[in-house]
């Protein structure tokens, strides 16, 4: 009897344990009960806390100043977190786990750009590569090591659809088309966050900046955009709408002034668009001060009314500007900010924490850096994404690649054995020192016996004290290696310039080793497509190898070897003119015909959009569609075949465009609906598919975002081949 009393007392006592344990700590219970149960027990400041943005660390990013180092409260929503020290991170989190009365954990960000240590080529490059899986599997890597450094959120990707290449940020984002931006956009999400934000090595992704931020007058960093609902719904919002579709986990508010009402005050597009009308059910987090800025817009008479506007429109979280903090309590009690409002917005914040299973699982491992960063599967990934996103413009008489094993190469300019400037803007934590330079990759590639080197000159200035070593040894070798380009800090965030040229000094250098004689291999390294007006000319091969990161001089000297076949294609119009601007492929047509042209330039581009040439080449079969009618609820699946004509095997991108020459609304001349790459032998042929889905390809949005398909005659567009096919019911 006395035992079952025992029993009895025993299962009694762990009832009441169990009973007594709130559910939001349950890991068995439905993550929105847990949300819920944790939402009724927090007071009014600890809500507001959640709300909250603050830093840690150095301030890598000159652009965004502060007053001073905060000390983490360990009830704050989120800390940037610029340590690379998985055990300070986990003891930050020890603090808000077992020292505050909820244990709510806290959400640690970073800037996870293009990598985090092991630093891939910059988005615009990668997306000159044409593949999806390159990208994926880039952000894959970058996850792995943020996450095995205490980083549960990056703010990543960008996919402003970017066409003034004057804007620094250009750099960020995947080029000038809507599609493309989608397409690989989405391949970010899914690479960072995997198929469950809960598991390990995967984090959160951030969609930025939404939205028009790339439209900035002028190409004039945080400057006001004119957009008009068409613009907007029609180029801007298509990108994000697919990424909030692929399970994005958290949207950050634009710097920019929307006609007259800015990314971080709008309710229409945070609220209105993104959560009622998309279903968008993470969180948005301002970009930095960009709710304080809202003063300097002219929307807001102080930092309490900023926080006002910027919380009522669908910001949830205030990055580092306190604004929340400071005033949304005195908002709340005089009724100016509904509790209600509170509440859904910390719902959305703790949504985000429970899915990336902080509260059951709030630390990260703590392993030596050798088992963190630059694995040897990280750097092939990054190499191969480096050589397939590099373009070669340009290549008469095939001075490229290098074949002859005795050739002498003359490897000049100031991007020779630079490491710093190949990484690019925002590379994470990368260091110089694990970067392989052009000059390394060639040594490598090439042998030290062949290989000779001189600076030439710096990348900017007027020092041409190097020029006459630079002739000499071009004047004696058997091909030229100009490496030329920009400094890593002339593009991305703040890095807005009036002309898209390279100094003169870089371009003086060029004309000296011109006139040797001797040919000429150009390699361009930069965030932005570069004026070659003056420059063209002067080289007999032209390689774009963008800012390739860690590992791109192995992948430049594989390239100009042969080693690998090049295979990307550009992204974005390549100007004559910074003159030209704006100017990109998918323009509607003018009034009149070959008229409104410039007078004193040309008003065609250099290389167009999806120009990319290949050491091997390819024909292009007829397009085959199995009839030329189509009612609308019907899949077309076109088909054509390519064929590799050359020695070499190579890649091939093929891009699929369609017309709509006649409609309600004015269309561009032509939109990229599809694309595919495929490696092709040589000699033997790919059949390359695209299903097209009427609604989805050949409908448009008007001004409302309301979608039309109208019957009528479209054009097929692929490569140097065209088709037309009909719609009707």
């Amino acid at each position: 009897m006395q035992r079952i009393i025992c029993l009895v007392i025993i299962i009694t006592f762990f009832c009441g344990r169990l009973a007594a344990q709130p559910v939001y700590k349950d890991s068995g219970a439905p993550l929105e009960e847990r949300v819920s149960d944790l939402l009724r027990r927090m007071t009014l400041e600890e809500k507001i806390m959640q709300l909250n943005q603050w830093t840690y660390g150095r301030n890598d990013n000159v652009n965004n100043h502060e007053k001073a180092e905060r000390q983490v409260d360990p009830t704050i929503g989120s800390v940037i977190y610029r340590s690379t020290s998985p055990a300070l991170r986990n003891e930050l989190q020890r603090r808000a786990m077992e020292e505050t009365r909820l244990g709510i954990p806290i959400l640690f960000g970073f800037d996870v750009i293009h990598g985090y240590r092991t630093i891939f080529p910059i988005p615009l490059a990668q997306s000159c590569a044409w593949d999806a899986e390159l990208v994926r599997e880039g952000c894959r890597v970058a996850a792995t090591e943020a996450y095995l450094t205490g980083i549960d959120w990056t703010f990543s990707p960008m996919v402003d659809v970017a066409r003034d290449a004057r804007w620094g940020r250009v750099a960020e984002g995947y080029g000038e088309d809507p599609y493309l931006n989608a397409v690989l956009g989405t391949a970010a999400v899914e690479g960072y966050q995997g198929d469950d934000l809960s598991q390990p090595y995967n984090i959160a992704a951030c969609l930025k900046h939404y939205v028009g931020y790339s439209l900035s007058e002028g190409g004039r960093d945080y400057h006001y955009t004119d957009i008009s609902g068409q613009t907007l719904w029609e180029t801007m919002l298509p990108p994000f709408e697919a990424g909030v579709a692929a399970g994005a986990a958290t949207v950050m508010s634009s710097f920019n002034d929307i006609s007259g009402i800015p990314g971080s005050a709008n309710r229409y597009t945070l609220t209105e668009i993104l959560k009622e009308h998309w279903g968008f059910d993470g969180f948005v987090v301002s970009d930095w001060g960009s709710v304080e800025q809202l003063v300097n817009q002219g929307v807001a008479a102080d930092r309490r009314e900023a926080a006002m506007k910027a919380f009522m429109a669908g910001v949830e979280m205030d990055m580092v500007d306190n604004a929340y903090k400071d005033h949304l309590g005195e908002l709340v009690s005089e009724g100016l900010v509904p509790v209600g409002n509170i509440d859904e917005a910390v719902r959305r914040i703790l949504r985000v924490k429970f899915r990336l299973g902080l509260f059951d699982d709030p630390y990260t491992p703590e392993l030596p850096e050798e088992d963190r960063y630059l694995l040897p599967e990280f750097r092939r990934a990054a190499e191969r994404a480096a050589a397939e996103s590099m373009v070669l413009l340009k290549n008469e008489r095939s001075v490229l690649p290098l074949t002859d094993p005795a050739a002498r190469i003359a490897l000049i300019g100031p991007m020779a054995d630079e490491r710093v400037h190949l990484m690019g803007s925002w590379e994470g934590k990368g260091l110089a020192d694990d970067v392989r330079s052009i000059l390394d990759g060639m040594l490598s590639e090439f042998g030290p016996d062949r290989i000779m080197t001189a600076r030439g000159c710096g990348f900017d200035g007027d020092d041409t004290s190097g020029f006459d070593e630079a002739v000499r040894i071009a004047a004696g070798a058997d091909v030229a290696v100009l490496c030329l380009g920009e400094m890593e800090h002339w593009s991305g965030e703040n890095g807005t310039r009036s002309t898209l040229a390279l100094p003169d000094v870089q371009e003086r250098l060029a004309a000296e080793i011109h006139r040797t004689g001797t040919p000429v291999v150009l390699l361009l390294s930069s965030g932005r497509p570069v004026e070659l007006a003056r420059l063209e000319s002067l080289a007999d091969a032209i390689l774009v190898v963008w800012q390739p990161g860690t590992c791109g001089g192995v992948a430049v000297a594989g390239i100009l070897s042969g080693r690998t076949n090049p295979s990307g294609k550009l992204s974005i119009t390549f100007p004559l003119h910074t003159g030209q601007i704006p100017i990109y492929y998918n323009m509607r047509n003018p009034a009149r015909h070959n008229q409104g042209l410039y007078q004193d330039i040309p008003s065609a581009p250099l290389y167009e959009f999806g120009h990319g040439l290949s050491y091997t080449t390819f024909e292009y079969g007829e397009i085959f569609l199995p009839e030329t009618v189509f009612s609308r609820n019907e899949t077309i699946t076109a088909e054509i075949e390519v064929r590799n004509t050359g020695a070499r095997d190579g890649k091939e991108a093929v891009l699929w465009f369609v017309t709509d020459p006649v409609a309600s609304i004015s269309r561009p001349a032509k939109e990229l609906k599809h694309f595919e790459k495929q490696d092709i032998p040589a000699g033997e042929s790919r059949t390359y598919r695209f299903e097209i889905v009427p609604e989805r390809d050949l409908s448009f949005v008007d001004a409302r975002g309301g979608r039309h398909l109208e019957n009528g005659e479209f054009i097929l567009t692929v490569g140097n081949r065209k088709i037309k096919f009909e719609l009707t019911d």
